[in-house]
């Protein structure tokens, strides 16, 4: 069993903001490889289902962002399962719009989704990076990611979700430098926002 998590905010006013990408590109792994329906679990909505030879459990927490890892923590408590075992989707302001990064371990950066888990299972989940670019200036970052992407975003957004679906088995089979590759082959970012470009983390 692995866990993919998508953070994300509940709530329909939320569904569009950039601090959902999380919790949409799990939607889009769950509707590609047909796992079943939502249902109400470890404070979140989770689907079960199968990618390559991994069960897999999908989970939107929906104990808001800065608590994610409560959700999180009791689902991976309840299976046994090792942070290694863990995958996190999350909104990454420190990567241009549409870029894609693969890491585990390390702390929060900031984010404090990521800060909950790690207080929760600990800092060396992996995290699958969703770049949503800066604002520019700490102080408009909180607007920044509670904001919902413009239409021009919308073409990218939707590839990328698509691509971390469509690379999923690679994922699943714990190859994720293959994984990150196969995502920016599949949803190449062509217009990088020069501040966040500079500022990317070099690991993978």
């Amino acid at each position: 069993m692995l866990i993919f998590a998508g953070l994300g905010n509940p709530g329909r006013e939320y569904a569009g903001n950039r601090h959902n990408l999380g919790a949409m590109t799990v939607d889009a792994i769950a509707a590609r490889w047909g796992f079943d329906r939502e249902r109400s679990k470890f404070a979140s909505l989770a689907r079960e289902g199968q990618i390559g030879e991994q069960r897999v459990l999908i989970l939107k927490p929906q104990t808001y962002y800065n608590e994610s890892g409560r959700s999180v923590g009791e689902a991976a408590a309840f299976y046994k399962l090792t942070p290694a075992e863990v995958v996190v989707f999350h909104d990454e302001v420190d990567l241009a719009p549409g870029r894609f990064r693969m890491k585990t371990g390390g702390g929060a950066a900031g984010n404090n989704g990521v800060r909950s888990l790690v207080a929760r299972i600990g800092p060396d989940f992996r995290r699958a990076r969703l770049g949503i670019g800066h604002p520019g200036h700490k102080d408009r970052v909180m607007g920044h990611v509670l904001s919902d992407f413009h239409k021009v975003d919308v073409p990218w957004v939707a590839e990328l979700t698509r691509a971390c679906a469509e690379a999923a088995p690679l994922l699943a089979a714990g190859e994720d430098e293959r994984y990150q590759a196969e995502v920016m082959r599949l949803a190449p970012a062509e217009k990088l926002d020069p501040r966040a470009a500079a500022r990317e983390d070099p690991e993978t």
